[in-house]
């Protein structure tokens, strides 16, 4: 191991990745619901921002159709005009103190949302309290974003307790397995996670993912870089971005940035996604982008979800150290909220 390269780990954050797989263990557990009644839900809204609302996001491609409720992912201070008594929020603060999801959580309250609270305290859990609403603990002592693991299989546990869904106790067992043995492949500088990161140094990464599918992975990894790595990043998806992005492509000769394509791949990807995702690699090679696909080797399509965005907090933890940056510093939120604090 290279003393110098993990120095910039300053909080340890290795391990916290290589155990994701206890967070996700932690988390799957009964939970009793029995105070709420879904039998006149109509919708979910998942209300929450950047750590907190990517398991929504990441649950919605997981279940896809088995999901008997349609869901959003509420990233705002209001919720929808639609939402009331007969839409169930999820209100996802693992701080407690995320100061556009009290405001969501307060038009919940006002609305006579039927509502569930997953946060490990703070203003969000007073005011669940305050106002009788069920909250279920999360597993305290990360950060948002390294508490993925947790957040997500707590969500999808209340899903499944709500009977939302069919049982998910195989499946969730399997992917925990996935995760620790994944987390000894590639916690190693020796495994593809590192030699990814080392191919994306001083690039700036473009992900393609295809929506409904593993849209949320493109999401998770563009943020896991952007605060993880400390880099530009951005996403978009297939088949929209054929329709706008794709001419942007166009100006890049000349230009003097560098970047790479990085494509969210599946064996579920249907087969006009993937004449598009054949058309549009061999555009940018000819305009000398680099391309690397990225695709999980699990044997279902849940368990290759959970690879893929594993993989990619992997890559973005050795990019950041090979960038020489700490990987749990986020000095620039901590700016901002201290500002949004003073008034």
């Amino acid at each position: 191991m290279n003393k110098t390269l993990y120095s910039y780990d300053t909080k340890n954050l290795y391990k916290v990745i290589k155990d994701s797989w206890q967070q996700a263990e932690n988390a799957w557990k009964p939970i009793d619901l029995s105070g709420i009644d879904t039998d006149n839900i109509d919708n979910i809204i998942v209300t929450g921002l950047g750590g907190s609302a990517i398991s929504g996001d990441v649950l919605r491609n997981f279940l896809g159709s088995e999901l008997k409720k349609p869901l959003i992912v509420n990233r705002t201070y209001n919720l929808p005009l639609f939402a009331g008594r007969n839409t169930l929020v999820i209100v996802s603060s693992y701080s407690g103190n995320t100061e556009e999801t009290i405001s969501a959580f307060k038009f919940a309250i006002e609305r006579g949302c039927p509502a569930i609270v997953l946060t490990t305290g703070g203003e969000i859990g007073r005011l669940a309290n305050e106002n009788r609403i069920p909250v279920v603990n999360l597993q305290a002592g990360f950060q948002p974003r390294y508490a993925l693991y947790n957040s997500f299989f707590t969500l999808l546990r209340v899903i499944q307790e709500l009977k939302l869904v069919h049982s998910q106790d195989s499946d969730a067992g399997k992917i925990i397995n996935l995760l620790k043995t994944l987390g000894e492949e590639w916690g190693s500088e020796e495994g593809y996670a590192f030699k990814t990161a080392d191919s994306l140094k001083g690039y700036i990464p473009v992900i393609y993912s295809v929506t409904d599918l593993n849209d949320s992975a493109g999401k998770r990894f563009k943020g896991q870089l952007n605060e993880n790595s400390k880099v530009h990043a951005w996403t978009a998806e297939y088949p929209e971005m054929n329709h706008n992005e794709i001419v942007g492509w166009e100006s890049v000769k000349g230009s003097g940035l560098k970047y790479k394509a990085l494509t969210l791949l599946d064996d579920e990807i249907s087969s006009r996604i993937k004449k598009r995702i054949e058309i549009i690699n061999k555009l940018l090679m000819g305009e000398n982008i680099d391309i690397l696909s990225i695709q999980g080797k699990s044997g279902t399509f849940k368990e290759r979800l959970i690879e893929i965005i594993y993989f990619c907090d992997w890559v973005s933890y050795y990019l950041a150290l090979l960038n020489e940056e700490d990987p749990g510093e986020i000095d620039f939120i901590h700016h901002l909220k201290n500002k949004m604090a003073e008034d």
